[in-house]
This record gives C-alpha cells, sequence and structure tokens, in this order.
C-alpha cells in the first residue's frame, strides 16, 4: 500500500485529492494539512510515501517544508506552474517532481506511483519551464562538480537538462535505452544526486548548460 498525505490549504482541493487516491485499492491518504507546519507534523508522524505539496501555504510554504521532510517521504509538489516563481527552490529543496493542479486524474495517480517507486517525475515541459525560470533567477552553484563524469555522460546529462526523455536521449546519441539508464544510473552516484530533477539542477549550477534565455 503507499501511503500518501495531501498538503494544501484549500480544503477542497485536499478532499477532492482524497477521494480519488482513496478509490484505488494500492493507494491510501494517511494524512492531511493545511499549512507547512501542519505538512511537516503530519509527515514526521505518518511517515508517508508521498507527499503532495502546494507551494504557497500560510505559516511555512511548501519548499520550507520540503526541506525538512525530504529525508523521511518523496514530494510531489503540485502547483500552478505559470504562477508559481519558486518551481527552482522546490527541485533544490529536495522535491521529486512536479503535478499541475489541473493534472488528469489518472495522470496524478500515475504520478504517485511512479515517485513512491522511486524515480523523479519531471517531464520534458516541466524541465524546459524549469530552465526558463532558473534563467530569470541564476543562484550560486551549490552542488558537486563535474570531476570524473565522462565525455559521454555529460551529453547525457546536457541533454537531461533540455528536457529530453530517456527515449528521446536514446534517439538523439544513437544509444540504446539500456545505455541511456546506466550513463544515468553512473550520473546519479556521482553528482551525489537523488534523481532526475536534481540532475537537471546539477547540470545549470556546475555550469555545464549556460542559464541564458
Amino acid at each position: 500500500m503507499i501511503r500518501v498525505v495531501v498538503a494544501d490549504d484549500q480544503a477542497l482541493l485536499r478532499g477532492s485529492f482524497k477521494v480519488l487516491v482513496d478509490s484505488e485499492p494500492d493507494l491510501a491518504v494517511v494524512g492531511e494539512a493545511a499549512t507547512g507546519a501542519e505538512a511537516v507534523a503530519v509527515v514526521l508522524r505518518q511517515k508517508p510515501d508521498v507527499v503532495l505539496m502546494d507551494v504557497r501555504m500560510p505559516e511555512m510554504d511548501g519548499i520550507e517544508a520540503t526541506r525538512q521532510i525530504r529525508d523521511v517521504s518523496r514530494v510531489l509538489v503540485v502547483t500552478m506552474f505559470d504562477l508559481d516563481a519558486y518551481v527552482y527552490d522546490a527541485l533544490r529543496a529536495g522535491a521529486s517532481g512536479f503535478l499541475l493542479k489541473d493534472t488528469p486524474p489518472a495522470d496524478l495517480l500515475a504520478a504517485i506511483r511512479v515517485v513512491a517507486g522511486g524515480e523523479a517525475l519531471l517531464a520534458p515541459t516541466v524541465t524546459r519551464r524549469l530552465i526558463e525560470q532558473f534563467a530569470r533567477s541564476p543562484v550560486v552553484p551549490q552542488v558537486k562538480g563535474l570531476d570524473g563524469v565522462t565525455e559521454r555522460e555529460c551529453e547525457v546529462l546536457l541533454l537531461i537538462a533540455r528536457g529530453l526523455s530517456n527515449g528521446e536521449i536514446a534517439l538523439h546519441l544513437q544509444l540504446s535505452l539500456a545505455t541511456v539508464k546506466t550513463h544515468i544510473t553512473r550520473l546519479l552516484a556521482k553528482l551525489e544526486a537523488r534523481d532526475r530533477a536534481q540532475l537537471v539542477i546539477a547540470a545549470y549550477e556546475s555550469g555545464l548548460v549556460s542559464a541564458a534565455p
């Protein structure tokens, strides 16, 4: 059973998510929170597999809440992407992916399962929007450099940062899908990154990819 906590200051949205998640035999909502502080408390108490986390909440925003619980549960940020200026910060805080608040129900359920399985949910379209946000708000590098990363791994990392899926990377570099996955596994280890989302951050903060629009 995949245990889920829903954190959002809108009661109607929390209720909708709960009904949807609880309708699946392998998913269950084990807690709700209306503020970031409540989210941290509920997560520390329930230790869910996945947290659906709003960004803009009273008392403590979703970014700080994510930072405080990232070692306990995996976080899916739920946001109105076009209006949210904090997507990049949320990734740096440890979020494993993003959903739009108007995500189709089936996609939301699939996303929960993907993140619970240890993967990052960072669709190419979301990655490209993240890149735009980075270009507007560059930050000081805070990640491990690219020492020890091979030329081919750098090519793969560059394409990840540009929003390509594994299949698109394989096609672009004329590699098998299995080989691409192997390169990504090695990149995760070398860059001490938890998931694909953090690889995108690493590509920018290391200077491999220019933040210029």
